[in-house]
């Protein structure tokens, strides 16, 4: 009873007595004493005796006999803690293996280079968290059922509305399909339009998160290289099988961060119409641009394209947010709103209802505004302190747009290097050979700015280049300090300066 101080009193009495039960320490058949014994004995009130032995009785450890008090419960024999067996081995699919292998680099919470994260340190919270009070408290009570409209009627209508005049995206409300981000969006359009070993395009070096609903989903992922205009169709065309999904992210290309020109958009619209393919078209951060305003969205070039448009608002909110949307053509957003009730359900709509606020009061909009802003002063700060290093040969993308740069390297063994030496420093890389199917692979880093103060930008900033420079006239035996220098080593017992 005296361990456990963050619990009730209630809580600390009931969590012994259900191990007493689970370890046999307490019988099947045994009798407990009485909630007045109890009380006296442990100096609690009756009340909290009542309340530990009401959950052990709810939960079927204790059954109560008329007028006899409270037995334990005749239960199946479960082993004590200490006899437990090791566990078993787990036998996963091909397609788990697949899964669980693209996912080994997933953010752990480091915030100077994390590709995609926002700045979380400028979201205007206490006005969020108001709207959200203000909705929760004046929920519809219908919101609490099942829903199946594809999302909350105010919500879609705030988004049609944004996307026709920020995007140029073709759309009314009733095709825009909330989702719990765009990685629900993906396999949404994985279910209903494709079978197992139906091809896929995908960009090379590509969005991992894509990809792993992709290969996840048993289809056959083709590579197809990008280049200084994005994803390209006449190489597609001449390697790669006719695609049901071309997977793109035309405005700014993930990891690259290039642009896709008109011409090539239209070429690939060109190919989805001649193979009865379907064209994905993630805009994940379209709104940051820095140089000119956002592009027009591939969807908007002609009218019925096969092009379903994918965004999210993990980019421009928070990710833990969970909310995303896809805007499908007329003939199959009914389709996609019935799969998306049947396989997913839908929720939130209190907090659906905020976002819809929040959008048609304009915040967001300024919200975007003062983002744009902070992220072209946080890329300076980083570009700053990485000046040295691409003084002495490192190169970095134009960064004309978006929340990351790329670095590039010059080989696997460089780019091995840097990202084991900033892990020993508590530093988290991201390695642009990891976006990569193909053997075919370039090196470097895809650096995320937008998620750090610019103090914590300069220091990692100084760190990475400290580190380049050091890698660039190190011998291969020569450790880098936690500060990206070349470090003290002992050699032959004696300390030697290197």
């Amino acid at each position: 009873m005296h361990q456990h101080a963050t619990r009730s009193l209630s809580q600390r009495l009931y969590h012994p007595l259900k191990e007493w039960v689970r370890q046999g320490k307490l019988t099947a058949g045994q009798r407990l004493p009485s909630s007045r014994h109890m009380s006296d004995a442990l100096g609690v009130s009756r009340n909290t005796v009542l309340a530990a032995t009401d959950r052990l009785l709810a939960e079927g450890l204790l059954v109560a006999r008329q007028g006899a008090g409270l037995y334990v419960a005749q239960l199946p024999r479960v082993l004590a803690t200490e006899t437990t067996p090791p566990p078993k081995a787990v036998h996963y699919s091909s397609r788990g293996r697949t899964l669980l292998a693209l996912s080994k680099t997933l953010s752990n919470g480091y915030r100077a280079f994390s590709p995609g994260v926002p700045a979380l340190d400028l979201f205007p919270e206490a006005q969020w968290q108001r709207l959200v009070r203000q909705h929760q408290r004046n929920a519809d009570v219908a919101w609490m059922d099942y829903q199946t409209g594809g999302g909350l009627a105010a919500l879609k209508v705030a988004i049609s509305d944004y996307l026709r005049l920020s995007r140029a995206v073709r759309c009314q409300p009733e095709q825009v399909i909330i989702t719990q981000g765009a990685q629900q969006a993906f396999e949404l359009i994985t279910q209903l339009l494709t079978d197992p070993d139906d091809a896929v395009w995908m960009e090379e070096p590509g969005y991992g998160g894509a990809k792993a609903c992709f290969l996840a989903a048993g289809l056959d992922v083709t590579p197809v290289p990008v280049d200084a205009d994005g994803l390209d169709p006449a190489l597609g065309e001449k390697s790669a099988p006719a695609p049901r999904l071309i997977y793109t992210t035309p405005s700014h290309q993930y990891p690259t961060g290039v642009t896709m020109p008109v011409t090539r958009r239209l070429a690939l619209l060109d190919v989805a119409e001649r193979c009865g393919g379907w064209i994905i078209e993630d805009d994940y951060d379209s709104e940051f641009r820095y140089d000119t305003p956002p592009l027009p969205s591939l969807q908007g070039l002609t009218e019925q394209a096969p092009v379903i448009y994918v965004g999210t608002f993990s980019k421009v909110l928070y990710p833990g947010l969970r909310l995303g949307y896809l805007v499908a053509p007329p003939e199959l957003a009914p389709d996609v709103c019935r799969a998306q009730a049947r396989l997913h359900r839908e929720g939130h709509y209190p907090l659906q209802s905020a976002l819809a606020a929040f959008m048609a009061s304009g915040h967001f909009t300024r919200h975007i505004t003062r983002m744009r802003t902070a992220y072209r002063h946080r890329q300076s700060c980083l570009r700053a302190a990485l000046a040295p290093a691409v003084a002495a040969g490192l190169r970095l993308s134009e960064g004309h747009a978006g929340m990351h740069l790329l670095a590039e390297l010059s080989s696997i063994e460089e780019e091995t290097a840097l990202v084991s030496h900033a892990a020993q420093a508590g530093i988290t890389l991201s390695p642009l050979s990891h976006y990569y199917l193909s053997a075919n692979k370039r090196f470097g880093l895809v650096l995320g700015y937008a998620s750090a103060n610019e103090q914590t930008l300069a220091w990692a900033g100084q760190w990475l280049s400290n580190a380049y420079l050091a890698h660039q006239t190190r011998t291969p035996d020569t450790p880098l300090s936690r500060d990206g220098h070349k470090t003290n080593v002992f050699q032959g017992g004696t300390l030697v300066v290197v």
